[in-house]
């Protein structure tokens, strides 16, 4: 709900300043600063908020499985969120960070891992 909320706001933002700059007769000045704010807010949202939206205020954000791969579980770190996939075919688990903005995405490899598989 909060992400929504988020664009939203930053939407009417944008039109907010875009209108006020152009009833002052500074059209060009109030489309470049509504592209400035838009793009602070996407950017924003990307390398800071989405993360924090999600797990501490219900946000939204979707992730899909590699093709091939299973999903066997997810957990959080501080602010960072980590999967666990499962590849079949070469029989190993990922665990991949998705960190603010992915720029510092973690990989951890288990070879021979057979989570799937029931020992018994």
């Amino acid at each position: 709900m909060v992400t929504y909320v988020y664009w939203i706001t930053l939407g009417i933002l944008c039109v907010f300043l875009l209108w006020v700059l152009i009833r002052a007769n500074q059209t060009k000045m109030g489309i470049i600063v509504a592209i400035i704010v838009f793009i602070t807010g996407v950017s924003s949202y990307f390398f800071h908020f989405q993360q924090v939206f999600v797990k501490h205020y219900g946000g939204v954000m979707t992730l899909k499985v590699p093709q091939g791969q299973h999903h066997l579980g997810s957990t959080w770190k501080d602010d960072h969120l980590w999967i666990e996939n499962y590849d079949p075919i070469k029989n190993i688990c990922y665990f991949n960070e998705y960190s603010r903005g992915n720029l510092l995405q973690g990989q951890v490899v288990i070879e021979d891992c057979n989570p799937l598989i029931d020992k018994n």
